[in-house]
């Protein structure tokens, strides 16, 4: 019984003539695009010896977000792109850095993650990179992603910040004062 298990296996393994449906429909000859993909083979069956072309594409899994309220969607980088301008409203940040950081946290995620992805892994991504933009945008979309309630939570998310924001004297800067360097 394993033998004829093992020996069905192996003929899946085979692409089969579409003439004659003989097992092992060999490839001839291989041709791919400047990309790599679509690859066309051409291939000819040892029985009936006809030939015929069959071209191969890769065939994406498409990636799933698991949402907070352990729903599913798919991943959309357009969504993840109006979040982030939304947060970067009417502040120094240019189209292009919001692109720049949507192609990051998408590479990011694709490369970590295999089929799905929860919705906290694409938002601590977000928040790292918008960070480093600009401290108000970060602000705002952390007040949003993490559901601040009151100013308490505003308030714990700044605090880090106004030490890495302290001169060289050890004063913080006031409201409307440059720094006097």
């Amino acid at each position: 019984m394993m033998g004829s298990q093992a020996a069905a296996i192996r003929a899946q393994e085979f692409m089969r003539c579409p003439f004659c449906r003989a097992g092992d429909f060999a490839v001839i000859d291989s041709r791919s695009q400047d990309g790599g993909f679509p690859i066309r083979r051409r291939r000819r069956c040892p029985k009936c010896m006809r030939r015929a072309w069959t071209v191969e594409q890769i065939e994406e899994i498409p990636l799933k977000v698991i949402k907070k309220d352990e729903s599913r969607e798919p991943f959309d980088p357009a969504k993840l792109r109006r979040g982030i301008e939304k947060a970067c409203y009417k502040r120094p940040v240019s189209s292009e850095q919001i692109e720049s950081i949507v192609r990051e946290v998408e590479s990011d995620v694709y490369a970590n993650h295999f089929a799905e992805v929860p919705v906290r892994a694409i938002g601590e991504l977000v928040m790292e990179h918008v960070k480093k933009l600009d401290q108000i945008a970060y602000v705002r979309f952390a007040s949003v992603y993490r559901e601040f309630k009151d100013v308490s939570d505003f308030v714990q998310e700044v605090e880090p910040m106004l030490g890495e924001v302290k001169g060289k004297n050890g004063k913080r800067r006031k409201k409307g004062r440059a720094d006097a360097e």
